[in-house]
């Protein structure tokens, strides 16, 4: 068997191109424009080109976007200032906090401060208890990318053995809640899981999110399963077998020849993040004109 490759980049450019088109349309309805601010602290070269990126696809779909930049050294009060500011106003719909921030500051309590309404990561306690209760709210971005790359296969998750590799509340946690809402029965596996290549080798869908390269073996993999790969590592060019020495989570090689679809690393998972995180731009913009709320 050769695994049908699913192409993230396609289903991306798909999911920005709705995104535009919806966007014009709300802003015509509501005499509105969506937009977006990302919070950086620091010069992390990493995070600064994550930023960039998502700066450059909110102009691409016609979302307004807000670049606020800080200091390594700010304080907490600053960087909550900042959230605060503008979580009161109204031009700014979605409100994302880059992480990782610096080492003196927490993440968590930062990220707390943003309204749920506006928050468009899905990271708040108040999102995350939406979802685990299977009401409607914002979802994190990653995971709902990955069940929309699982749509595109035909995946008939109903009753569908899923097993998550990894328990991280930024992804593992809130990829086995969405499963779960599909009717899977779904498995959460982590660090101290026993047997977890006999665990793997029952799912009918495999999602691995660990960041160890080629963690999972062809011999994991159910004859017929979908494998989604959410890992990447970089590893030298010689043994990635490319420039980039870029792999993720699952050997790829050997899985393809086994699972009947599996996304590639890199252009798989990750063009979905972004994507969603303008889905989501637009879904908080949309219920904040109907709620009247701005904070």
């Amino acid at each position: 068997m050769s695994a049908r490759v699913i192409d993230g980049k396609a289903v991306a450019e798909r999911v920005r191109g709705e995104v535009a088109r919806d966007v014009e349309a709300f802003v015509e309805r509501t005499g509105r424009r969506p937009g977006l601010a990302t919070v950086l602290v620091g010069d992390d070269p990493a995070s600064a080109v994550y930023v960039g990126g998502k700066q450059r696809a909110c102009k691409e779909v016609g979302i307004a976007p807000f670049d606020e930049r800080l200091a390594a050294n700010a304080g907490f009060d600053d960087v909550a200032g900042v959230l605060t500011r503008l979580g009161a106003d109204p031009a700014v719909s979605g409100i994302l906090l880059q992480l990782p921030v610096p080492e003196h500051l927490s993440g968590d309590k930062l990220t707390s401060l943003i309204a749920a309404e506006k928050d468009v990561d899905g990271l708040s306690a108040v999102n995350a208890g939406l979802l685990a209760l299977g009401r409607p709210g914002l979802r994190p971005c990653t995971p709902a990318g990955v069940m929309e790359l699982l749509a595109t296969t035909g995946a008939q998750l109903e009753g569908a053995e899923a097993v998550v590799l990894g328990r991280s509340n930024l992804f593992g946690k809130p990829m086995a809640a969405l499963l779960l809402a599909a009717n899977a029965t779904v498995t959460v596996c982590h660090s101290r899981t026993r047997d977890l290549a006999g665990v793997c080798a029952r799912a009918d869908v495999l999602v691995a999110a660990v960041g160890r390269p080629r963690m999972v073996k062809g011999t994991w993999i159910k004859p017929g399963a979908i494998v989604i790969d959410v890992g990447i590592s970089r590893i030298p060019p010689e043994e990635a077998g490319n420039r980039s020495g870029l792999v993720g989570d699952v050997d790829f090689d050997a899985a393809s020849q086994i699972a009947s679809a599996i996304t590639p690393v890199p252009g798989g998972v990750g063009p979905m993040t972004i994507a969603m995180l303008l889905r989501n731009t637009l879904a908080a913009a949309a219920t904040q004109a109907e709620t009247g709320a701005t904070a």
